[in-house]
């Protein structure tokens, strides 16, 4: 293995996420022996990955610039082979509703998109059930608000930087499951139960004890099967690359299953799922990245 670049941090909203995973990752290289630096994106990273002299890179990065297309954009200009998605899966999965548009017409079900009313508060409009408002552009389940039909509360607008770029949804009662896919193949279904939370939250994500994962799910196996296809479709007709990360709601009443959205940079911290999914398939993590950088390619 030729040098590699070891992308992560930079300014936005999910840095720490991404600090975290690039510590695992860097675990992992020194373990395996691979020549590697660590460019932070905060920083004139650009110039750095010129004089560096870098083979390849591990986009170990999360949220606006990591997950949106641009590095992999930049990337293809300087001709630096990456890993994760290119631009076209990237740019799109990032983009909760403009995914849930272009898959929703392959025959994959989600959830009821709403329209809201946004002034000093933000209501949905002739809808009188639990609903989500979540911003279209963010990961880690940062600026979820699940909203009950009963509360009395009303969500204020100024929880948001941006209320342009705010979605909201009809609330899935049931199990929160994830899919884990590695080049194009799914690992196993997880099912995620928040501790102290009503949903998978940042907290329950990234804190210790902060969420149990079951695996494989209690789930009966038609489902399993459905959410297999769904991740499987999703990776093919993105064009993701890579590993990426499934994540849906199962209404055990009325058995139906609902898709939430695409993760093309999953975690790989010590409480991530994609690890703990590999791990069950009899694949170490150490190994999880060798196969992960093997795939490293510009689009």
């Amino acid at each position: 293995m030729n040098k590699i670049a070891l992308l992560k941090g930079g300014n936005g909203s999910e840095k720490d996420i991404s600090l975290m995973t690039a510590e695992a990752c860097k675990k992992a290289f020194k373990e395996l022996g691979f020549k590697f630096v660590e460019i932070d994106i905060k920083n004139e990273f650009i110039q750095n990955l010129i004089l560096e002299d870098i083979d390849t890179c591990f986009n170990a990065l999360h949220g606006s610039l990591g997950e949106n297309g641009s590095i992999p954009g930049l990337l293809n200009c300087l001709k630096i082979p990456y890993t994760h998605s290119g631009v076209q899966a990237s740019c799109i999965s990032i983009n909760k509703s403009l995914t849930k548009y272009i898959l929703s017409k392959q025959g994959i079900k989600f959830p009821k998109g709403l329209d809201l009313n946004i002034d000093k508060h933000i209501a949905p409009i002739n809808y009188k059930g639990n609903y989500v408002v979540k911003p279209n552009y963010e990961g880690s389940s940062i600026g979820i608000q699940i909203v009950s039909k009963d509360s009395k509360d009303k969500v204020l607008s100024s929880l948001w930087k941006d209320t342009n770029s705010i979605i909201a949804e009809e609330y899935i009662e049931g199990k929160e499951l994830t899919v884990g896919v590695l080049n194009g193949k799914s690992l196993c279904v997880t099912e995620i139960i928040a501790e102290d939370h009503k949903f998978y939250d940042y907290n329950s994500k990234y804190k210790k004890n902060g969420s149990k994962h079951i695996l494989p799910a209690s789930i009966p196996e038609s489902i399993k099967k459905l959410a297999f296809e769904w991740s499987e479709k999703s990776f093919k007709f993105l064009n993701c690359r890579g590993i990426i990360r499934a994540d849906f709601r199962y209404n055990e009443k009325n058995n139906d299953l609902f898709m939430l959205e695409i993760n093309t940079h999953p975690g790989m911290t010590q409480t991530s799922l994609i690890p703990e999914q590999a791990e069950f398939c009899g694949i170490t993590f150490n190994d999880l990245i060798k196969i992960i950088l093997e795939g490293a390619k510009c689009d």
